[in-house]
């Protein structure tokens, strides 16, 4: 089984998982990117699956489905492109041979889902779509900031060696507002290193991982002593950890 992003628009990348003669795709923000690498490998689209509403993920949906006939997934809650199959938190669902079990992720949008895949090619897999990304999260367009930090604890409780597969490829400026939290951070400054070297070769820094996101991400770390002393400095009425976390978020905002 393999793992590819398709780049699109600037910076988003539609995943695609194949094995060499059927694929799923998440989020297609729009189609031609994804036909094009069906043509290329000579592959069928079995599934297309949705973490939310936004245009940038959803573009491409109907012109997939009607191109194959794949079976399209999405949440429950959320305007989709119809007709598809609506899932929720609890929810599992099978393609291509594979088991995912759907997460709610509340926050970047109100009705958010994730894809997780506890073994392909014996190693868990997460498709989160705008939530979590490597060294940052997303945007809280409809949730809140106790809704978003649920969401990513949750994530953050997956297994470590979880691969962590992002829809935007922000890494280098999430990275960069990472190290203005934590400075000290040698993991974050070894990470940085490694990802801008990618970024010179034009390769992708994703998938990342939950370990590795753990120890790097200061939207995972709003618990961590250094992460509350600078956000603190930053917005001093910041005391438990929802108005931490929204601190942190709202300095990321006009970072």
């Amino acid at each position: 089984m393999l793992l590819i992003p398709l780049p699109a628009f600037t910076d988003n990348y539609i995943w695609m998982v194949h094995d060499e003669r059927h694929a799923l795709v998440v989020d297609p923000g729009e189609a031609q990117p994804v036909l094009e690498a069906l043509q290329r490998l000579s592959l069928q689209l079995a599934a297309i699956l949705v973490t939310h509403h936004h245009g940038d993920h959803t573009g491409g949906v109907a012109a997939l489905r009607e191109a194959s006939g794949a079976q399209v997934f999405g949440p429950a809650h959320e305007p989709m492109p119809e007709p598809l199959t609506r899932l929720s938190g609890g929810d599992q669902l099978q393609a291509l041979g594979l088991n995912f079990r759907v997460i709610d992720v509340p926050g970047h949008t109100a009705g958010h889902i994730a894809y997780f895949c506890a073994d392909m090619n014996n190693a868990p897999l997460l498709f989160c779509g705008d939530t979590l990304f490597s060294g940052g999260c997303g945007r809280l367009f409809e949730g809140s900031p106790a809704q978003m930090l649920a969401s990513l604890d949750t994530l953050a409780a997956l297994p470590g060696p979880t691969r962590v597969c992002c829809a935007h490829e922000y890494t280098l400026s999430n990275l960069e507002f990472a190290r203005a939290v934590e400075p000290g951070n040698q993991a974050l400054a070894d990470y940085t290193a490694k990802a801008t070297s990618l970024r010179l070769q034009q390769q992708p820094t994703l998938p990342s991982s939950v370990l590795l996101e753990r120890q790097i991400n200061p939207f995972l770390r709003t618990r961590h002593a250094t992460v509350i002393q600078t956000v603190q400095a930053f917005d001093a009425s910041a005391c438990d950890e929802v108005s931490i976390f929204a601190a942190l978020r709202q300095w990321k905002n006009q970072f």
